[in-house]
């Protein structure tokens, strides 16, 4: 009989822009979670905050300072959150999607129980999944893929989540089918999916397209994650925006920031 390593949770998800999902715990189960996606949850459960990612596959210290290390890596926390149900009974916790998109449930054991994601795009995952790093062995990923060169890998025989900003689209590859992203729109993919990077082309692409040097070029077989709007974008656009002088940037202007400097709100 095959015995799972990790906790098998069950799940509801609410919401459309602005998602969150619901985990439902028997005694003795928990899920594990990155600081700062924590909802809501029942009494009963028991919060904890561990070293490490809380998978069952480390073992003694020196597992747990490894793990720790590879999250470095990412520009994550040294540490996890656990949230085990110690009450009698089935018990709730909840995670909020950090920006408005959609949460998507990851099953490892549909994926050959290994799923690449974005640094930032995990949420939670049932306790006994592992959250490691995935390092390219290309160096063009790691020079000009953006977020690329150490992407997130889930590992294990449970359940995942991760989130996606804006609206997700799922695209099944074939053997040999390429499909062309911008880098930050990669939410995640299969492991069998080959994925590198590809310059633009064009001086007038290079110059004055306005979409960067370089995209994603991501070959089949395999299933592929992509969002309408990556963090990065959305923070740009926000920074963009930020009034100035008491108006927004360039605001009734068709001069934009000349027009600031025409009227004198630029003061050196």
């Amino acid at each position: 009989m095959f015995l799972k390593n990790a906790h098998e949770i069950d799940y509801r998800i609410f919401g459309e822009e602005m998602q969150f999902v619901e985990i439902e715990l028997d005694p003795e189960e928990g899920v594990v979670a990155e600081s700062g996606s924590f909802m809501m949850m029942d009494s009963g459960i028991k919060m904890n905050t561990i070293f490490g990612d809380g998978s069952n596959q480390e073992k003694g210290l020196l597992g747990k300072i490894f793990s720790a290390g590879k999250r470095i890596l990412t520009g994550e926390s040294l540490f996890m959150t656990v949230f085990t149900n110690e009450g009698h009974g089935k018990k709730q916790v909840s995670f909020a999607s950090p920006y408005p998109g959609k949460i998507i449930p990851i099953d490892l054991t549909e994926f050959g129980g290994k799923f690449i994601c974005q640094k930032d795009s995990f949420l939670c995952a049932a306790k006994g999944v592992s959250i490691g790093i995935e390092f390219s062995k290309k160096l063009g990923r790691g020079l000009f893929g953006g977020e690329g060169f150490i992407m997130q890998k889930m590992e294990g025989d449970g359940l995942g989540f991760i989130h996606a900003g804006g609206t997700m689209a799922k695209k099944e590859l074939q053997p040999g089918e390429v499909l062309k992203v911008d880098t930050g729109c990669i939410v995640g993919f299969t492991q069998n999916v080959d994925y590198d990077i590809e310059f633009v082309g064009g001086i007038k692409n290079t110059i004055f397209g306005g979409e960067g040097l370089f995209f994603a070029t991501l070959r089949g077989p395999g299933t592929v994650y992509v969002q309408s709007l990556p963090f990065s974008r959305l923070a740009g656009r926000v920074l963009s925006s930020i009034p100035s002088g008491g108006k927004t940037k360039g605001e009734g202007s068709i001069l934009g920031g000349i027009g600031d400097l025409l009227d004198g709100d630029n003061r050196f």
